[in-house]
């Protein structure tokens, strides 16, 4: 309360004090006017001017083959269907889940990915053929729905497979789009080293809201088991004038499910779930990325 008071002070928001907020709305207030942090993400769509911001908001039609997905699947068809790449590796990747508050849930579970591969989400970043591994030239968003490839993972060829592939009469009239390879990595493939590295950005907190209020999943370790779960209404002393009481508890329980393969987790039953577990997997609200090697320079 102290800090939403000094927020209505400053004038930043006169109903900080008196009206809930959105996590994204207190978060960009936070950031931006407060601690002055420049915007986390920089992304653009189809050729046009870049854009800043600090979250990332999922926007994406409903889907029938899409069930019980995992944050890698979302991430990638909705960047997809807006035609977005990430200009440069972010250190701080927040991502808004297909929901608005508690009224609206497009998923009634969702997978968490410990790691979010960015690779083939980057502009102008050598990428890896999908078929046969050599360095791609094209990338074609018609078959990234095509149901005889895999069901993740964007669709990128080098000219050789993207010449077999389009020679099928279903996908002639497919339009890959020419990817921009940067000419060191071209000169270094050239000799034979064409293993295309591969960015991946690491789970290291969830937000969820299920009726009331949020919470959140901090991964405070390096093993699996190292998750604790805060909720900073637990529990309550006195009546209507009391106050909360907010609690931190280890939830180790929750590395037994996030090990399982996706198959078989997917098929778990929320309400035979072991403690907090649920929550986890039913009320995501956003998930928090990081990249350790980004996160030394800014």
């Amino acid at each position: 309360m102290h800090l939403r008071e000094q927020l209505t002070d400053k004038g930043q928001c006169s109903s900080f004090t008196n009206a809930e907020k959105d996590p994204e709305e207190f978060l960009n207030l936070i950031m931006q006017q407060i601690l002055g942090i420049e915007p986390l993400l920089k992304l653009q769509s189809g050729g046009q001017k870049e854009q800043e911001c600090y979250c990332y908001q999922i926007f994406m039609d409903k889907q029938e083959d899409l069930v019980v997905p995992d944050v890698q699947q979302l991430v990638e068809r909705s960047f997809l269907s807006s035609d977005l790449k990430l200009v440069e590796i972010p250190s701080c990747f927040i991502i808004q889940m297909p929901r608005f508050g508690k009224e609206y849930k497009m998923f009634s579970k969702i997978i968490p990915s410990l790691e979010l591969d960015i690779t083939d989400l980057l502009l102008d970043s050598p990428r890896e053929c999908c078929l046969c591994g050599d360095v791609a030239t094209l990338e074609c968003s018609e078959c990234f729905k095509d149901k005889v490839f895999a069901a993740r993972g964007l669709k990128q060829f080098c000219s050789s497979c993207s010449r077999q592939v389009h020679s099928h009469r279903r996908r002639k009239a497919h339009k890959p789009r020419r990817l921009h390879i940067p000419e060191e990595f071209q000169s270094w493939s050239a000799r034979g080293c064409q293993q295309v590295p591969r960015e991946k950005l690491e789970l290291f907190a969830v937000l969820c809201i299920e009726t009331s209020h949020y919470v959140s999943f901090v991964k405070y370790g390096p093993a699996n088991e190292h998750w604790m779960f805060f909720d900073s209404m637990a529990d309550r002393h006195g009546g209507e004038n009391g106050f909360n009481i907010p609690t931190v508890t280890l939830c180790p329980e929750v590395a037994k499910y996030l090990d399982l393969p996706l198959a078989v987790l997917a098929l778990e039953q929320p309400r035979d779930m072991d403690g907090v577990a649920k929550r986890l997997f039913c009320d995501a609200y956003m998930y928090l990325y990081q990249s350790r090697k980004m996160a030394l320079y800014k």
